[in-house]
């Protein structure tokens, strides 16, 4: 069982914010795969469907960004998977609007959903799906920022940028995390800004 985290805050004040850009791609891969229910669980909506030989479970934390780790606990425990087993799907305000970043590991950089998720399962071992949302103007507050929704000009944009990481999580389930760096670890083209 794989799961994939979309890191968000719940609500409709949030939706469509900066912060919420794992939610908007785990949302794009439940449409895709005809909306299969959702159920309340692990701390998350969660849907379950069926990637190539994978069972995945689609969670959207209903825990809030900062304590994104409770709800990652209890999934593993709920799915009887490792961290190994998760995918964590979230924004980044440190990469240029429209770049994917997947990791097998790493750090937090600063993203509070990922500190929370590591303080609580005492690991960093587990890939990441990082989104980047644009960059803050200098001296501007990143807590802010973050929560911010897009801009109505990169609206469109975002949908393309969207389907992209949900195409990355996919090929995850599907090829492994090595063809899935190969083929979405990009920054954007000249093309994709415009």
């Amino acid at each position: 069982m794989e799961i994939f985290l979309g890191l968000g805050n719940p609500g409709p004040d949030y939706r469509t914010t900066r912060h919420n850009a794992g939610f908007l791609v785990v949302e794009e891969l439940r449409r895709r795969h005809g909306g299969p229910p959702v159920e309340r669980a692990g701390r998350s909506l969660l849907s379950r469907l069926r990637l190539g030989q994978l069972h995945v479970l689609l969670a959207r934390p209903q825990t809030y960004m900062n304590r994104s780790g409770e709800a990652a606990e209890a999934l593993l425990r709920l799915a009887h998977a490792a961290p190994g087993d998760l995918l964590v799907i979230c924004d980044d305000l440190y990469l240029e609007l429209g770049t994917i970043r997947l990791r097998p590991r790493g750090s937090h950089g600063g993203h509070n959903g990922l500190r929370s998720i590591i303080e609580r399962l005492g690991t960093d071992q587990f890939p990441r799906l990082r989104i980047g949302v644009g960059l803050p103007e200098p001296g501007a507050d990143r807590a802010a920022f973050v929560l911010e929704p897009f801009p109505r000009a990169d609206r469109e944009r975002l949908k393309e940028i969207v389907r992209q990481a949900a195409d990355c999580a996919e090929t995850v389930a599907a090829e492994g995390m090595e063809r899935a760096m190969n083929r979405f670890n990009r920054r954007p083209s000249m093309r994709d800004t415009g």
